[in-house]
């Protein structure tokens, strides 16, 4: 109960607390117009395009608005920008660090489903490992290709 006060009070004191800020944006005379209004759009269109296909424009800005989207990018992050390279190992969660080490620590032991020449059960992995390491290929080569403009 006292938190609440002296909270209460703390905000009562601070000048402009409760006052909303100002909008520096520019703003267009339609946009003027809705918030003079206060009314919510009507309606909402989610469209999806394809191609070379346009965005439609809303036959009424006050009624309607228009969000488009294209099939292939799922991102609003533009295309050169994105990172889709290995994470490097200084910036892997400690997670990611202790599966490596353990992985690791267990190739060395020769435990069952390593593919490691030494002790008993090391060689049950290696048809896993082999699987794994085509996977890992045909995805840096889909990476690489899909980089090359």
């Amino acid at each position: 109960m006292l938190r609440t006060l002296t909270v209460a009070v703390l905000l009562a004191a601070i000048p402009g607390a409760g006052t909303a800020q100002t909008q520096t944006t520019p703003v267009t005379t339609t946009e003027s117009q809705q918030a003079e209004s206060g009314k919510p759009p009507q309606r909402i269109r989610s469209i999806t395009l394809t191609g070379n296909e346009k965005c439609p424009q809303s036959s009424n800005p006050d009624d309607e608005i228009v969000v488009c989207a294209r099939v292939g990018e799922p991102y609003r992050i533009p295309k050169e920008l994105r990172n889709d390279k290995p994470i490097p190992a200084q910036n892997q969660s400690w997670v990611n660090r202790a599966a490596l080490a353990d992985e690791v620590g267990r190739r060395a032991a020769g435990l069952p489903d390593t593919c490691s020449p030494t002790g008993s059960g090391g060689q049950t992995g290696c048809a896993r490992l082999r699987a794994e390491q085509f996977a890992a290929e045909r995805a840096e080569a889909r990476r690489v290709q899909a980089a090359i403009p």
